[in-house]
């Protein structure tokens, strides 16, 4: 029997879940293990590099709500596709003539040309199958490459370490570069078994295209404010608190956002997303309310569970982890517990408004969040000079998104209920 949207958005919603936890063991086993014998600097070379790269190319994965939407409404994936590949090509060419050089002579980061590029090249190859494999809906191929890759390059790593004698910060990149190629190639024979490639081909930019563009461009700039976002509350830090308070939010609570957002966040757009777009090309209008209180469900259970636990135990679970002198970093991630559900709610609104083609409305409710951010942690600070401002100026931004993306969801909502009301009484 054929799988329904709502099973098929559960279904790779969950498994994403547990990808994604075997993911980050793997990842943090690593980083652990070499943080025991891997020189400080030697690693801080790697990350510092392997941000800025990925910045420059993050912002093509915003094309991946664009391709869904647009494929699920037009089922043209041949101009889809080249459309994606020259932006691409575009954005490597782009890293690789100026931020290359930029890493290499203005920050004067002693790494290998080869490894750099490399790097670039591994990269911008998985984002590229990453994005088609999305925009076809093909959940198990993505949920295998989320815990492939990492374990791919321990190997490599051990394999570049210790029988090719390179060193640890050349072996890093090595791997890296490798298991990113390697993630790309599983992704194009599995996607290549059942689906055929589309020919490279000029593009026919016929009114929907023309409009997948601006939806590209839009879902690209939102992917920029949301990473904003964050790096507002880390200058905020930065510039109105301590270096322990900084500490503070860098090793402690920036991550437990970013491992929480990798869990709940990104599987909405990855797999509830694209199955939304398809319930609205083909009317299933029950379907979409199926998910949606499944959801809503899980995201009460979820929060709930966060807040209990760290109301209770925050002290003890920071201590567990981290040194003592990390304790005051507790408090921030109970803040943090309020607002979780916000965010996970307003993902989905925002994937409701995005599968209904509404990239442009989606970008605003996120700028809005960012000035909300900026505006209340200054309103924040004539009442407290206490750290927590930071998170509740974050929170409340994600509050003011989501009672925004709740009204454009309440008159979605509306307006079908009112067509399908005018089929069943034409009069």
């Amino acid at each position: 029997m054929t799988e329904s949207s709502f099973e098929r958005a559960k279904h790779a919603f969950t498994n994403a879940i547990w990808a994604t936890l075997a993911s980050m063991s793997l990842g943090l086993a690593f980083k652990i293990w070499l943080a025991q014998w891997v020189e400080k600097g030697d690693l801080a070379l790697y990350h510092t590099v392997v941000d800025i790269v990925s910045m420059s190319l993050i912002l093509l994965s915003g094309f991946r709500a664009s391709m869904v939407v647009s494929f699920s409404q037009t089922k043209n994936d041949r101009d889809i596709t080249n459309i994606f590949r020259y932006s691409l090509i575009i954005m490597v060419l782009f890293t690789w003539g100026l931020v290359l050089p930029y890493i290499k002579h203005q920050l004067n980061i002693d790494v290998e040309y080869i490894q750099l590029v490399g790097i670039i090249l591994g990269m911008g190859f998985k984002v590229y199958f990453t994005n088609q494999i999305g925009m076809y809906r093909l959940y198990d191929i993505a949920n295998r490459t989320t815990w492939i890759e990492p374990l791919v390059q321990i190997i490599l790593f051990l394999v570049c370490y210790y029988l090719l004698a390179q060193t640890p910060t050349a072996s890093l990149f090595f791997s890296l570069m490798l298991s990113n190629l390697a993630a790309a190639i599983y992704m194009f024979i599995r996607r290549r078994k059942l689906i055929a490639t589309t020919p490279l081909a000029p593009v026919q930019l016929n009114p929907d295209m023309k409009n997948f563009v601006k939806k590209s461009v839009m879902s690209s700039l939102e992917v920029g404010a949301g990473i904003l976002m964050i790096y507002i509350t880390v200058l905020l830090t930065i510039g109105y608190f301590t270096i322990d308070e900084l500490g503070d939010f860098q090793v402690v609570v920036r991550p437990m956002i970013a491992y929480l957002t990798m869990l709940f966040i990104f599987p909405v757009y990855r797999y509830i997303l694209p199955e939304l777009a398809q319930c609205l090309r083909n009317k299933a209008h029950q379907e979409i309310a199926l998910i949606r209180n499944w959801f809503f469900k899980l995201s009460l259970g979820i929060t709930t569970s966060l807040l209990a636990g760290l109301l209770l135990f925050s002290d003890e679970l920071v201590a567990l982890v981290f040194p003592d002198t990390y304790a005051k970093a507790a408090p921030i991630l109970m803040h943090f517990a309020l607002f979780f559900g916000f965010m996970m709610l307003n993902a989905y609104q925002i994937a409701y408004i995005k599968s209904h083609g509404l990239f442009l409305q989606s970008l605003l409710i996120r700028l809005l969040g960012v000035a909300t951010l900026l505006m209340m942690f200054y309103l924040l600070r004539l009442f407290t000079d206490n750290v927590v401002a930071v998170i509740l100026a974050l929170g409340c931004g994600y509050l003011t998104m989501f009672i925004a993306s709740s009204i454009i969801e309440r008159k979605l909502l509306k307006q079908h209920a009112l067509n399908a009301a005018e089929l069943i009484n034409p009069s």
